[in-house]
């Protein structure tokens, strides 16, 4: 099989597993106990935060360790929407300045207004709308054909109570780079809150919170070869969030029971694995893109549409609308694994991306998800080009 949907297919990095390995039957006892086996393993649970923060740039106290990105999203959004006003309105004043504007509800009716991204993930789109009822106003902000939102239209729709923008850095689909920063610069200027869901970035290309200006971060493992089931969620200082699961707690205050240390080793081991290699990963993604783009042109005879191809993209990820439709070509080249959007309801990731830039019925049908690896080869992209050509062949020719 020649993968080309790395985005869910992701395997565990060699040296992450053999950082995990020792946690799942050696060092097995929990952190936070006062015999020296257990302050080991809680050395190296720190050692893994540290390498994270890294990652992220930040400091280790502002990672919070979750079960993945779906977590990590849940407990930004609702944590934040759960906290105390009072407490939210300092920690605002704190980051900002005493002499900035802090925007509360000033409608006095006690409600919280919220803007996301129709691009968002469905954890980040979930957790909003799961709060959305008598105290909360969740909103759709709409992008732009180009697969981006635009920071002036994010402007024009906030309210005086709105506490919280979320804004994903990376589209899983179509690849496209977010103006987190500007977002955030408008926002924080009216005393409003941002997350970012940045899963789909780390791995790809640096990603650095201070440069986001983002409150709270979302981090992924499996995003980056690290282990299924573990992420982080990065929690800028002065920030108050409010716990979103109850019981003994651990993380900072925010999730109760026992760490699940060989994920979070693992996730510290990829983090320091991605440090390492962003730029030159994003270099070599660029060049494989190419290649796999330009093989499909010359190998059909209806050249494939590369979707928000002038906007500023994550390089291994690629929206590609083919001269066929793409279950077709799914099933005849049975070689090659890569995504497509389904018809079932409600509406999956890609169909949502492709209808929010005006994709119709049939061009969503005809389109596929490529995400290239770090493993991919240039040999493994001249294959899949042969094999995607002869399955458009055929299916065109029935």
């Amino acid at each position: 099989m020649i993968y080309l949907d790395f985005n869910r297919t992701t395997p565990l990095a060699p040296s992450v597993l053999e950082a995990m390995q020792p946690y799942w039957a050696t060092h097995f006892m929990l952190p936070g106990q006062e015999h020296s086996q257990a302050q080991a393993v809680g050395e190296s649970l720190e050692q893994a935060r540290e390498s994270v923060a890294a990652m992220v740039g930040c400091d280790p106290f502002e990672i919070v360790f979750t079960s993945g990105g779906t977590e990590a999203n849940n407990l930004a959004i609702c944590g934040q929407l759960n906290a105390a006003p009072a407490s939210r309105s300092q920690a605002i004043r704190s980051a900002l300045g005493s002499g900035d504007t802090v925007s509360g509800d000033r409608t006095g009716t006690g409600r919280i207004h919220v803007l996301v991204s129709e691009l968002e993930h469905d954890s980040v789109l979930a957790a909003a709308f799961s709060l959305s009822g008598d105290q909360v106003d969740v909103e759709l902000v709409p992008c732009q054909e180009n697969g981006v939102v635009d920071p002036a239209q994010v402007e024009s729709m906030l309210r005086p109570n709105t506490r919280l923008v979320c804004l994903q850095l990376a589209n899983p689909v179509l690849g496209t780079l977010q103006r987190v920063r500007e977002v955030a610069d408008v926002c924080h200027n009216r005393g409003v809150s941002v997350h970012c869901d940045a899963t789909q970035a780390f791995g790809k290309l640096p990603v650095d919170v201070s440069q986001l200006r983002a409150d709270t971060v979302a981090v992924s493992g499996h995003k980056f070869y690290g282990p299924k089931g573990s992420g982080a969620v990065y929690v800028r200082r002065g920030l108050h969030l409010s716990p979103i699961c109850h019981g003994e707690p651990r993380e900072m205050g925010l999730r109760p029971g026992a760490e699940n240390i060989p994920a979070c080793i693992g996730l510290g081991a990829a983090a320091h694995l991605a440090s390492r290699c962003e730029s030159e990963v994003s270099d070599n993604f660029g060049e494989l893109s190419d290649r796999f783009l330009n093989g499909l042109e010359s190998s059909l005879g209806e050249s494939p549409i590369l979707l928000a191809s002038g906007t500023p993209r994550i390089a291994n990820t690629m929206a590609i609308e083919m001269p066929c439709d793409a279950g077709a070509i799914q099933k005849a080249a049975r070689h090659l694994v890569f995504a497509t959007a389904q018809s079932a309801q409600p509406p999956d990731e890609i169909t949502r991306s492709l209808k929010a830039i005006g994709r119709t019925e049939t061009q969503i049908r005809r389109t596929i998800r490529v995400s290239l690896g770090w493993t991919t080869s240039r040999d493994q992209i001249d294959r899949a080009v042969s094999l995607l050509a002869d399955a458009c062949d055929s299916v065109m020719t029935r």
